[in-house]
């Protein structure tokens, strides 16, 4: 006796990925267990000094006042957050705009992608930090230097990103726009970039991480202004690890926030382009 076939929606159910509160329950199960562990080990198994490595308890009273603290010291992390991400938005923003424009000079122009294309992966593997200080010798010490590292670090995978979309492009799409009368600036508008989207949003994930991290670092060696990478120091300089930890964890917070939103924009497109089946 055969099964009887599978119906559309049957078939999408079996091909989908678990249900999304199972991936959320999954998580939140995983941040219980480190948490506890961290407890076991800081407050009840003691096996390092509070100075050395601080409880839960101690980074989220760092975390608390910093946040929402009356103090005249407290209120320093919002501050800081917001210093940072404005610093980062604004370097994002050029990031992509020039890697964009460049993506689509180097995917028409072959000899500017065989040069170019090939020094900007290589400086692609070169980290950020090694950039800090010809910034500060280049631009002096000042936020200037800062988002210079943090434009350069998101510009190369936008701009690596626009150029090998491009290029991916089925061949038949061009041929069709070329066919419906579509010039060369059209044919890139309404055929290619649109074909392109799923891939540059790729693109800008990418970006988005790599310009992150480069502010951290840029923020830590260049001090003087308010900003994540202040607090760090600060608390290496007086040997606060509760304010380490809670510092470190605002900023795996922020970037994973965003890095969501990103991935949410990017799993609509490709679904909405059909290259992803809905859960």
């Amino acid at each position: 006796m055969t099964a009887p076939p599978l119906t559309p929606d049957q078939g999408l159910q079996r091909v989908s990925g678990p249900p999304r509160w199972q991936a959320l329950a999954s998580q939140l199960l995983g941040l219980l267990v480190i948490l506890g562990a961290w407890w076991l080990v800081t407050d009840v198994l003691k096996l390092y000094p509070p100075y050395v490595f601080p409880g839960p308890k101690a980074v989220w009273t760092e975390i608390s006042y910093g946040l929402w603290g009356t103090g005249p010291q407290d209120g320093k992390l919002l501050s800081a957050i917001g210093s940072s991400l404005r610093r980062v938005l604004t370097g994002y923003a050029i990031a992509v705009l020039l890697g964009t424009i460049v993506g689509l000079l180097m995917s028409a122009w072959r000899p500017l992608r065989t040069t170019l294309g090939g020094y900007l992966t290589g400086i692609q593997s070169v980290p950020s930090i090694a950039f800090v200080p010809f910034a500060i010798l280049f631009l002096g010490l000042n936020e200037r230097a800062v988002l210079f590292v943090v434009v350069l670090e998101g510009f190369i995978p936008v701009a690596l990103a626009v150029s090998g979309a491009l290029l991916n492009v089925p061949p038949a799409l061009r041929v069709a726009g070329r066919t419906l009368g579509a010039g060369p600036l059209g044919l890139i508008l309404r055929v290619l970039l649109p074909a392109s989207v799923p891939s540059i949003l790729t693109g800008l994930r990418t970006a988005w991480s790599f310009a992150w991290r480069a502010l951290v670092g840029g923020e830590l060696l260049i001090a003087g202004s308010t900003s994540l990478g202040e607090l760090l120091e600060v608390g290496r300089n007086t040997a606060n690890v509760a304010l380490v930890l809670a510092t470190i964890i605002i900023i795996g917070v922020i970037g994973g926030l965003f890095d969501t939103l990103l991935r949410a924009a990017e799993g609509r497109v490709r679904r909405d382009y059909g290259l992803e089946v809905p859960q």
